[in-house]
C-alpha cells in the first residue's frame, strides 16, 4: 500500500526500533510507496511513512531493496555535500563518506553484507540517518 509522507520533525527525529519478521507488511508498504515517489526520491525510512521500525527501502537499479536493521560497520573517504529530503524541504548541507560496508537483514531475515560507493552509499547514509533520528 502506498503510504502517506511524515513530515512531522518530532516523529522523524525519534530514533527507530529494531524491526522483525512481524514487520513485513511495512516494508512492502515502504518499498511500494518508494516505488510511487520514484521521480523525486531515491531512498526512503520507514519514519518517512509513519512507522519507526529500522526499515529502509533503497533504489539501487530498477527496483527497491528492503534493508532491515542496517548498520554502517566500515567507512571512509569523509566528504561534504548537500542533500534535499522528501520528509523535509530545501536541501542542507552533511558530511558523508564515499565508502561504506553496511550489515542487514534482508525481507527473509537473512543477514547480508556488501560494500557500496558513491552516490547508492550516500542514499543509504541518508536512510540510515532517519533511523536515527538524524534529520539533516
Amino acid at each position: 500500500m502506498i503510504r502517506e509522507i511524515c513530515r512531522d520533525t518530532f516523529f522523524l527525529s525519534q530514533r527507530s526500533e529494531e524491526a522483525g519478521a512481524a514487520d513485513m507488511q511495512t516494508a512492502a508498504d515502504l518499498q511500494e510507496t518508494l516505488r510511487a515517489h520514484a521521480g523525486e526520491c531515491v531512498g526512503m525510512a520507514a519514519n518517512m511513512i509513519g512507522v519507526r521500525k529500522r526499515i529502509i527501502a533503497v533504489m539501487l537499479g530498477m527496483s527497491p531493496v528492503v534493508m532491515m536493521n542496517p548498520e554502517i560497520v566500515a567507512r571512509s573517504g569523509e566528504y561534504e555535500t548537500q542533500e534535499g529530503c522528501l520528509s523535509l524541504s530545501g536541501v542542507r548541507s552533511t558530511v558523508r563518506y564515499r565508502r561504506i560496508t553496511v550489515v542487514w537483514q534482508d525481507m527473509r531475515m537473512q543477514k547480508q553484507k556488501r560494500s557500496f560507493e558513491g552516490f547508492p552509499a550516500q542514499i543509504i547514509q541518508h536512510e540510515i540517518d532517519h533511523l536515527n533520528g538524524i534529520l539533516i
